[in-house]
């Protein structure tokens, strides 16, 4: 979802359009105060700091709480480890709960684009085993971020305990000229250089039967006026049908639900407390 930035998912929009995107796509890009260059200690509270995973790359990550399974929470396009600054404490004091920059954001490295789903992926992959985080894992993802926690747990399907989806569309069918642009690997706009379209593709197509794990998707009903606030028709369409395309996510365990919402893309900005509520649920079902 492009278009109108109070509803659809990708940070990257024409200057014209970028004022009311970052005001409606919640998170922030703010970078994290970590020291680039130090690893992260293996002591579980002491986890804060940048961890090679490739060569000289490295990622920022920080881990707090204690307790199995450990949450790792993926931002939504655009958005570093402080987009979940909401949660992050509330969901530590239940188990060990991780966030992390992704490569190009932050505190972390840059890498090279196009980035796919595979490169998104194998950058978690090597992260979660250079900084030593234990599985199994509830991986949550917010909007773009959900596409990453799909593609893992279709890669990793015996060390995932449950997953929590927010607002984390069906991919774009028939996007429109201005997004298919402005979310371009190379577009000045796309800080992640990440192929957004085809990651959604690809992760869309990865779905599969995880295991039986508890699996929440947490879906937004857009109204008809913020659905009428979108230039595109395509956006107008897949914004009236967010909540029947989003059920295919279901398929991803037996014990999947799907929760609907009254409110902005943002959900997290608008109903944190859903959101907290939702993960804590997730990790507790998954003991």
């Amino acid at each position: 979802m492009i278009g109108n930035p109070a509803v659809r998912r990708y940070r990257l929009l024409p200057l014209l359009l970028v004022a009311s995107f970052l005001a409606g796509c919640g998170g922030g890009s703010s970078s994290n105060t970590a020291q680039a260059g130090s690893n992260a200690s293996a002591t579980p509270r002491e986890l804060d700091g940048v961890v090679k995973i490739d060569g000289d790359r490295g990622l920022y990550v920080r881990c707090t709480g204690d307790g199995s399974p450990t949450v790792v929470m993926e931002g939504g396009d655009g958005d570093t480890s402080a987009s979940y600054a909401f949660a992050e404490s509330r969901v530590a004091q239940l188990t060990r709960t991780c966030v992390y920059d992704r490569a190009n954001l932050g505190s972390s490295d840059p890498a090279k684009g196009p980035r796919q789903l595979s490169d998104l992926v194998g950058d978690l992959e090597g992260l979660l085993k250079s900084a030593e985080i234990p599985g199994p894992y509830v991986l949550v993802g917010t909007s773009g971020g959900g596409y990453i926690t799909a593609g893992f747990a279709a890669s990793n399907p015996a060390e995932i305990a449950g997953m929590v989806f927010v607002d984390t569309a069906a991919p774009f069918e028939d996007p429109p000229e201005e997004i298919v642009a402005a979310t371009a690997p190379d577009s000045a706009e796309n800080l992640e250089q990440r192929d957004y379209l085809q990651v959604e593709k690809d992760a869309w197509a990865a779905r599969r039967q995880i295991g039986t794990i508890p699996v929440t998707v947490i879906t937004v009903k857009f109204s008809a006026a913020a659905i009428n606030e979108s230039p595109f028709p395509a956006e107008r369409q897949a914004m009236a049908r967010n909540v029947e395309q989003q059920s295919g996510w279901l398929v991803l365990s037996p014990d999947a639900k799907q929760v609907v919402v009254r409110t902005g893309h943002a959900v997290e900005e608008e109903k944190p407390d859903l959101v907290i509520r939702a993960v804590r649920e997730v990790v507790e079902a998954a003991r």
